[in-house]
C-alpha cells in the first residue's frame, strides 16, 4: 500500500494490535494472578511432579501446562512471574528513560561543555561489559527487586543519552527552533516546548525497547540466582530449572521461554509501531 506521495506504507496497525494485545493480556494476568492462577505457585507436591501438559494422556486436571520436578504448577508460576517481569520493565525502563533522556537532551541541544562532559562520561560508561557490570552490581548491592532496578538504570541510561543526543542535535538546527529563539523564547523554554515534543516519539520507542531489555536482564539474573529469592517464581529461574530436566519435562523450559520471547518481541514491536504512528515527520 502506498500513500499520497507514492511511499510504501508499513502495516503498523496489526503490529500494534498484536503486541499491545499480548502485553495487555500479560498485565491483566499479573494483576489478577490470585484469581487466574489455578494453583499456589509455591506449593510443592512430589506426587504431582513432572506432570505433562493438558493434551497428554497422563495429564491431570488443574495443571494445564504441567508441573515441574517439585510438583509446582508451571502455568501458575508463569503468571506470578509476570508480576516481577512487568514491575522491573515499567520502573527500570521509566527511570532509565528519565535519566538518559534528560542528559541526552541537554547534551544535544546546549552542546558546548555540557555535551563534552556528558559524551565523555557516556563513552567511559559504555566501556564496561553490560551483563558483567550488572552481575557485579547485584553482587555488591545484594539480590532483590530494588537492586535489579538500580543495576538496569545504571547500565542502560547511556543508550538513551546517545540516541536522544543525536536526535536533539538534528532538531536543534531546524527552522522552527530558530524561529522560536527569534520570537524571544529562552533556550530552556525552546528545548522543552520545541525540541522535546519532536524527540518524544524516539524516546517512546526506546522506552518500550528498554522495557524488553529489562525483562531480559531480570531473566538473566534469575537464571544465575542473582534476582529475588529462589523460591519466588521468575521466568529466568524456571528456564534455569527446566534446562536441567529438559529431557524428562521439556515443558518446564519451553513455556516460560516462549512467554519471555513473546514479551520481549511485543515490547520491541510496540515501540516501533508507536514511533511510526505518532512521529510528526513520518506523518
Amino acid at each position: 500500500m502506498r500513500d499520497a506521495r507514492g511511499d510504501i506504507k508499513r502495516p503498523i496497525g496489526l503490529r500494534l494490535w498484536l503486541s499491545g494485545g499480548w502485553l495487555t493480556l500479560l498485565a491483566l494476568a499479573a494483576i489478577f494472578a490470585p484469581l487466574i492462577a489455578p494453583q499456589d505457585p509455591l506449593a510443592q507436591d512430589l506426587f504431582t511432579s513432572r506432570l505433562p501438559p493438558f493434551w497428554d494422556a497422563k495429564a491431570e486436571a488443574g495443571y494445564l501446562l504441567g508441573s515441574d520436578s517439585l510438583g509446582r504448577d508451571v502455568l501458575s508460576r508463569i503468571v506470578y512471574g509476570a508480576r516481577l517481569a512487568l514491575i522491573v520493565a515499567l520502573v527500570a525502563g521509566t527511570l532509565t528513560c528519565l535519566v538518559g533522556g534528560t542528559l541526552g537532551l541537554i547534551a544535544g541541544y546546549y552542546r558546548g561543555w555540557p555535551d563534552r562532559i556528558i559524551s565523555r562520561f557516556v563513552d567511559i560508561w559504555m566501556a564496561f561489559p553490560p551483563v558483567l557490570f550488572a552481575i557485579l552490581l547485584i553482587a555488591v548491592l545484594g539480590p532483590g527487586l530494588i537492586s535489579i532496578i538500580i543495576a538496569i538504570v545504571v547500565i542502560d541510561w547511556t543508550r538513551f543519552a546517545r540516541v536522544i543526543r543525536a536526535e536533539a542535535m538534528s532538531q536543534g538546527v531546524m527552522d522552527y527552533v530558530a524561529s522560536a529563539q527569534v520570537a524571544g523564547r529562552g533556550r530552556f523554554g525552546t528545548m522543552i516546548t520545541e525540541i522535546l515534543p519532536n524527540v518524544l516519539p524516539t524516546m517512546v520507542a526506546l522506552l518500550t525497547l528498554e522495557m524488553g531489555i529489562a525483562v531480559i536482564v531480570e531473566a538473566i539474573l534469575s537464571f544465575v540466582n542473582l534476582s529475588i529469592s529462589t523460591d519466588s517464581p521468575t521466568w529466568g529461574g524456571m528456564i534455569s530449572e527446566g534446562r536441567t530436566s529438559v529431557h524428562q519435562a521439556w515443558w518446564v523450559l519451553v513455556f516460560p521461554l516462549i512467554t519471555l520471547f513473546l514479551t520481549v518481541l511485543s515490547f520491541s514491536q510496540l515501540g516501533e509501531g508507536l514511533k511510526d504512528r505518532f512521529d510528526p515527520v513520518l506523518r
